[in-house]
């Protein structure tokens, strides 16, 4: 019996660590988009990032980027075939218009 309790003690410890940290870990909890995005600030994306960016976010033919005196970086691009402009703020989220 006592050869038992050991083992079930550490499976407890362990998953409750496990959970306690899920519940806590920044890194997975989901990004909520800003309601006042395009944000101003000042901007450390380079040109290549901020393109790399907004394609990430489902935008292709990526063009004319570049970077307003609000620190938000504005150019064109295409989303489901159609052209729109495209903006990335200091935070990295991107909105269209």
């Amino acid at each position: 019996m006592k050869h038992l309790m050991l083992p079930a003690v550490l499976l407890v410890a362990t998953s409750v660590s496990a959970l306690a940290q899920t519940a806590t870990t920044p890194a997975v909890a989901p990004k909520e988009a800003n309601p006042a995005a395009p944000v101003q600030g000042a901007n450390s994306f380079t040109e290549a990032q901020a393109k790399e960016r907004i394609e990430k976010a489902g935008f292709s033919s990526v063009s004319g980027l570049k970077k307003d005196a609000n620190g938000i970086w504005q150019g064109t691009a295409t989303k489901s075939g159609m052209p729109t402009t495209v903006m990335l703020d200091f935070q990295g989220n991107v909105v269209s218009k």
